[in-house]
């Protein structure tokens, strides 16, 4: 029986690794909204331009609490902006890290 010829899958080319800034950027961002419930309320929001927290639950089939520990992660992250008005807290997408997020993927 003659030998397997061996396959290679990539053609040698010199490799360039992104930052370490920039990966950890993608990371914690890719983090952010790797939970089905954060994107929606990515999507949310993008959609409605701002939403006061009380609609966000309503929309989502979870608890209070556990969107409130959502919209923390996402707030963490920076890609949602809150602002305290009375009782209630408003949420919005923070263009400039939405747009910091889509372009880590796209460098991928």
């Amino acid at each position: 029986m003659a030998p397997r010829a061996k396959k290679t899958c990539c053609a040698t080319t010199s490799l360039s690794l992104p930052t370490n800034e920039s990966a950890a950027q993608l990371a914690q961002l890719a983090w952010a909204v790797a939970h089905p419930a954060r994107v929606r309320i990515v999507r949310l929001l993008i959609d409605r331009q701002a939403c006061v927290c009380g609609e966000i639950v309503d929309q989502l089939p979870l608890a209070q609490s556990t969107v409130s520990q959502h919209l923390k992660i996402l707030k963490e992250a920076g890609l949602i902006q809150g602002e305290v008005d009375g009782p209630k807290v408003c949420y919005c997408i923070n263009p400039a890290k939405l747009q910091e997020l889509k372009s880590l993927v796209a460098s991928l």
